[in-house]
């Protein structure tokens, strides 16, 4: 007997029991529907970090300056040389603060952050409007201001608020740029100014950097530049890697990136683990319709016999209409699974991400769990003797 004449009876086999055949299939589409769609949302959720993370800036390091006894932060001279080095494109040193913010008669308590021209880029963030902080403003203490987005809705409106005066703390500030919305695992900059960091110093009342923000020439850099800036730091406060205080801490974007890249990863392999648990459960009950198949069509198998089917014909026939349950039933289960997954990621945000791999390995797996549980109904209608099975009622 050919194969496709066995498929063909085993489909005459299936839809002559068509609920009890669904049934059978649902444990498989089951297995599959959650493998796929647990593992799909953990690799959209996984991705959806990484993109978050990397949009922080390119090779960004972020040095926090905790020091001790009468150093404990870093002078704006000192943050810059760390710019000198050939591992280095640029250098943000940051001080940070809460003041009022005032227009007319509007006013908000905002985050203040001062900072030097290469925070745009640093930080990977971008204007909307304007210009932001230049040099000159720096060097010359001059008072301008970039506002956040949600900050200049709130104080101006539908005004265009480039060229227009805040108060900021009760000084007043030229506006000259606008931020773009930008919201990561950081934060957002919706609801902070930007002014030039020797200004922010003397109107928060806060001398030198305690957070620098510091990005590598290129991602095959970024452990020279870790060196190299914990080597500087560690002479300038004079400790040493083993010591029991650290003044400094870096935090290295690419190491973050992979240890959350790990977790995430092991974490969706185990929710797809526990989701491949129902395939199994599926399985059995694979195995046990196609024992009751067998005792159904017992005088069948024993007719066949007697008119010349060898024992692997037999095997053949319950085996593939197992492998064709499975089948079905995985094929249901990868539509349902795609559909399920969009449907759960659009329901809290995020973008669920199919891969081909994910949908073999699922797919195959549903019928290697046919095969598995379609051998011993099938070895058992093989083994049947002939005349037993004739006499069988």
């Amino acid at each position: 007997m050919d194969t496709l004449q066995t498929i063909k009876i085993a489909l005459r086999g299936i839809l002559d029991n068509k609920l009890r055949s669904f049934l059978t299939m649902l444990g498989i589409i089951i297995g599959v529907t959650s493998v796929i769609a647990l593992v799909s949302i953990g690799q959209g959720a996984t991705s959806q970090v990484t993109e978050q993370i990397q949009s922080l800036g390119s090779n960004l390091l972020t040095v926090n300056i905790m020091g001790r006894g009468a150093n404990t932060t870093l002078s704006y001279k000192d943050a810059m040389e760390f710019a000198e080095s050939p591992y280095i494109s640029g250098v943000a040193p940051v001080v940070t603060g809460n003041a009022t913010v005032k227009h007319a008669n509007k006013n908000s308590s905002v985050q203040i952050q001062g900072t030097n021209a290469d925070f745009l880029t640093v930080r990977n963030y971008k204007l909307s409007q304007g210009r932001f902080i230049t040099p000159a403003d720096v060097n010359m203490r001059q008072k301008v201001a970039i506002l956040g987005s949600q900050i200049a809705e709130d104080l101006f409106g539908l005004v265009n608020p480039i060229g227009q005066e805040v108060k900021i703390g009760g000084q007043i500030f030229k506006v000259v740029g606008i931020l773009e919305s930008s919201s990561s695992m950081m934060g957002s900059n919706d609801e902070e100014i930007y002014i030039p960091i020797t200004v922010a110093e003397r109107l928060l009342q806060s001398r030198g950097v305690r957070v620098l923000y510091i990005q590598a020439a290129s991602k095959d850099t970024v452990s020279q530049a870790t060196e190299e800036i914990s080597s500087k730091l560690s002479r300038m406060f004079k400790t040493s890697s083993d010591s029991d205080f650290q003044s400094y801490r870096i935090l290295d974007q690419t190491e973050m990136l992979d240890t959350i890249n790990q977790t995430t990863g092991t974490l969706t392999m185990m929710l797809g683990g526990i989701a491949a648990i129902s395939l199994l459960v599926g399985g059995i009950g694979i195995m046990n319709i196609m024992l009751v198949s067998v005792t159904e069509r017992t005088r069948e198998i024993g007719i066949r016999k007697a008119l010349g089917a060898r024992k692997r014909d037999i095997m053949s026939q319950f085996l593939i209409e197992s492998l064709v349950i499975s089948g079905i039933g995985g094929i249901v289960g990868i539509i349902t699974g795609f559909l399920l997954s969009r449907g759960i990621a659009q329901l809290i945000g995020i973008n669920a991400k199919t891969t081909y791999s994910v949908t073999a390995i699922a797919f195959g797996f549903s019928m290697l769990v046919g095969v598995f549980f379609g051998i011993y109904p099938a070895n058992k209608a093989s083994s049947l003797k002939p005349i037993e099975a004739l006499r069988y009622e």
